[in-house]
């Protein structure tokens, strides 16, 4: 359900969306960067974001993630959720999104993007729907066009992936196939 006092343009932004690209660190996860003793990195995703994400692909909306980092973790969480647009290592989002954009024959005014920290900013600024966290850095919050309740890491990709499916129409048939009860899918997540 969008909330009653969404504004219109965030709808009709929103119900646009073919692309969905979120950052990875602040966004998926909650930003800190955790390391093992012998130098491996940890991350936390949320499960209520990667079925967001999994809920959009079902729905024909593309799902990628760009990130500035190279992580191993992240090649795997994407892979588990079926995540086929994976950017790593990139110091220029906009050059990359709009690569990604050209390959999948889409208008900047179909792409939502999430993030929360300055080096996101040039690629919010070229798309339909530009989406911070609501931790996100000040700069970045002022730039956007719609803010989330939740901080990243904590449920942010989910409250836009809903967005984006609520404006499209989407929302309640989605409701309505998980309170069909299927065997052997009682009780588990």
């Amino acid at each position: 359900m969008l909330p009653s006092d969404l504004p219109a343009d965030i709808r009709e932004r929103a119900a646009r969306v073919k692309l969905a690209v979120f950052d990875v660190d602040g966004v998926l996860t909650d930003g800190k960067l955790w390391y093992t003793a012998d130098g491996h990195e940890l991350k936390a995703f949320n499960a209520h974001d990667g079925l967001g994400l999994k809920r959009l692909l079902a729905n024909d909306i593309e799902v990628a993630v760009i990130t500035a980092r190279l992580s191993h973790i992240v090649t795997e969480r994407m892979a588990e959720l079926g995540v086929a647009h994976v950017y790593q290592h990139q110091n220029d989002k906009r050059a990359c999104l709009e690569q990604l954009l050209h390959a999948l024959r889409l208008e900047p005014a179909q792409a939502a993007f999430t993030g929360d920290d300055l080096p996101d900013l040039a690629a919010m600024q070229c798309v339909g729907l530009a989406v911070a966290v609501a931790n996100a850095h000040a700069w970045v919050r002022e730039r956007a066009h719609w803010r989330t309740q939740l901080g990243g890491g904590a449920g942010a990709a989910r409250e836009v992936c809903d967005l984006i499916l609520a404006a499209q129409g989407k929302a309640e048939s989605e409701l309505a196939a998980f309170l069909v009860l299927q065997p052997g899918n009682i009780g588990t997540r």
